[in-house]
């Protein structure tokens, strides 16, 4: 199916989709900083932009099942373009000419290139285990055993760690790549953009392939 063009670029992401996803990372940042500010008590000051060490708490699980149903949402629109290919493999083996900018050598790439796909894959696993963590430990709901509520902790904590390493990585690459951040603000990217980054997501778009 041929993605829509607009005033001579490809539309990249609808507006539906740009809002979802910064549900999301608005989500995440404020998550990121209640977790944190409850997690040491070095860093108990964050609970200022929250009111508060109570309000922090009461805060930060509710704004995780935001986090979570929105993500929900934009899983349920983009998984089908995360399924890995053989291509994908490729563009990992080539990883130097990934870092040194040389795309020419680099297999086709579809909507998401295999490090985007890979952000995919450890988001919803991440997401999974801080959901039921978190509900272990929401004790104001929930009365379970103390050494599970334990295991939760520690397994809540792995999971924020992976996903915050991961999302920072993904908002270097969207800065480091020019366009992709403007991609998700103004849903549109360059006919040069897409060609140089997303070869067989170009030809999809513009209907190349069947010309």
């Amino acid at each position: 199916m041929t993605v829509e063009r607009k005033g001579g670029e490809i539309v990249r992401y609808e507006f539906s989709t740009r809002v979802n996803h910064w549900t999301v990372a608005i989500s995440f940042v404020l998550l990121a900083l209640s977790g944190l500010a409850l997690f040491h008590p070095a860093l108990f000051w964050l609970t200022n932009l929250f009111g508060g060490g109570p309000w922090t708490r009461i805060l930060h699980p509710f704004i995780g099942l935001v986090m979570v149903f929105a993500f929900a949402f934009l899983a349920a629109k983009v998984w089908r373009h995360n399924v890995w290919e053989a291509r994908d493999s490729q563009w990992l083996r080539q990883m130097d000419d990934v870092l040194d900018n040389r795309e020419e050598n680099l297999p086709d790439v579809g909507r998401y290139n295999a490090g985007q796909k890979l952000l995919f894959y450890v988001i919803v696993p991440c997401l999974l285990g801080l959901l039921l963590s978190g509900l272990a430990m929401w004790r104001a709901y929930f009365s379970l055993p103390v050494e599970l509520v334990r295991l939760a902790s520690l397994l809540h904590a792995v999971c924020a760690l992976v996903l915050i390493c991961a999302i920072v990585v993904h908002i270097y690459a969207a800065i480091w790549v020019k366009g992709s951040v403007r991609a998700m603000t103004r849903g549109t990217v360059s006919y040069g953009w897409a060609w140089k980054h997303h070869r067989a997501w170009f030809r999809e778009a513009t209907g190349a392939d069947r010309k």
